[in-house]
């Protein structure tokens, strides 16, 4: 019967300061990655007057780029695994790049919706490319701290996006600060490819004797229960993500009447403390048996806050706090989270797992709005907050069922 398996570790790990090198050039290109799903959102003021588009009508360019950036990272694992993570990567960032000078060079609402098509497709390689080459090319000990630096680069990504383009256009154009954002993006696909040695991947080691194998062919992964069950959480935190991105600080405003100004800082808080919290975690998922654990109790923390702010009465200065605390305790589980993949992902297929279990978080960012969005228009501010508080309790659940589900599959091979 087949099984899942950790992925063998390379014969000679490499120096730390080779894995640092990985790291930050894996990092950056992730960073890139998140970068560019904000390219457009936070230009909306400008896009709109000029283009005489509707929200909806701008919303729907997310939409069409996430859409095709799930269909592409599903895919986009195979080709990872057969030709390797490199010319992938270097590809993607070439898309996004050209995608960005599309969107600034744009002078009608159809080239806008192609050039999110060629966004979408770029950003759908990132998940199987970064994982395969940090799975492969870093040692166990480090691995966790790679994937919190991982985390971070994108969170940071997020917060870049509207510091940069939103000062450009006030100061020349929203067309100048598209065209800086491709800049950008070649300009750190030249650090890689200047660098690109090291993103070469090593012979696979042989398997040991009696190790674990995928049975059933390419598509032979698609039968582990804890593959889909990793699915299952990742579309669930793209949920909860998408809720506190882009409702829970409007939802506290109106519930705890915080001024405009102060809720605007709330999500900034948020990714800045959800970062903390990954530093903090990569070193508890130094011990990767402790990777439930550690998951649960972060959002089960995030979700009695959230809790908290739908149903208490909260001072409005310590709103800002909540969301603080919030994002350091989700954060703390981000590369516990990743681990829990790893640990469910047969040998030799990394990037299939990853672009399977990853694109989840392309239809949870894509259907949410839906959802908590209706909760909005009809002035249900403690629905949305207490939604929030069930997905993540949703999370919780999701982790320890995708350890049972692997623990049972082991027991039965």
């Amino acid at each position: 019967m087949s099984t899942s398996s950790i992925p063998l570790p390379t014969a000679n790990p490499a120096s730390l300061r080779q894995e640092a090198g990985v790291i930050g050039l894996v990092g950056g290109a992730h960073m890139i990655s998140h970068f560019s799903q904000l390219l457009l959102a936070p230009l909306f003021p400008w896009l709109k007057d000029d283009f005489n588009a509707s929200y909806a009508e701008l919303g729907f360019l997310m939409s069409i780029f996430f859409v095709v950036s799930c269909a592409v990272q599903m895919a986009s694992g195979f080709v990872v695994d057969k030709f390797g993570p490199r010319p992938i990567l270097f590809g993607g960032l070439a898309l996004l790049g050209l995608a960005a000078f599309g969107f600034s060079a744009s002078h009608s609402y159809a080239m806008l919706a192609a050039f999110s098509v060629v966004a979408g497709i770029g950003n759908g390689v990132f998940h199987p490319v970064d994982y395969t080459l940090l799975n492969r090319k870093i040692s166990a000990p480090r691995l966790g701290h790679a994937y919190s630096v991982h985390g971070i680069t994108g969170s940071l990504g997020w917060a870049l996006a509207p510091a940069m383009l939103v000062p450009i256009a006030l100061a020349f154009s929203w067309r100048t600060a598209l065209a800086s954002a491709g800049t950008l993006a070649f300009a750190v696909l030249a650090v890689l490819w200047i660098n690109r040695d090291k993103l070469a991947l090593p012979a696979m080691p042989v398997a040991k004797a009696g190790a674990p194998v995928m049975e059933g062919g390419s598509f032979g992964f698609m039968r582990i229960p804890a593959v889909w069950m990793c699915f299952g959480f990742f579309f669930f935190y793209a949920i909860a993500l998408s809720v506190v991105q882009a409702f829970a600080p409007e939802a506290a405003r109106q519930l705890h009447n915080v001024p405009l100004a102060m809720v605007a800082m709330c999500l900034t808080i948020y990714m800045v403390c959800s970062s903390g919290g990954m530093v903090l975690g990569g070193f508890l998922a130094s011990d990767p048996t402790r990777c439930e654990r550690i998951v649960g109790i972060g959002f089960g923390i995030a979700a009695s806050l959230a809790l908290v702010l739908a149903l208490a009465d909260v001072p409005a200065w310590a709103v800002p706090v909540f969301f603080g605390l919030m994002g350091f305790s989700a954060g703390t589980g981000g590369p516990s989270r990743d681990l829990i993949v790893k640990r469910a992902t047969p040998a030799n297929s990394t990037g299939r797992v990853y672009g399977v279990v990853y694109s989840g978080l392309d239809i949870g960012q894509a259907l949410s709005p839906l959802v908590f969005g209706t909760l909005m228009d009809r002035h249900q501010y403690a629905g949305v907050l207490v939604g929030l508080a069930l997905v993540q309790a949703v999370l919780i659940a999701s982790a320890f069922n995708v350890r049972k589900v692997r623990r049972t599959v082991l027991a039965t091979a």
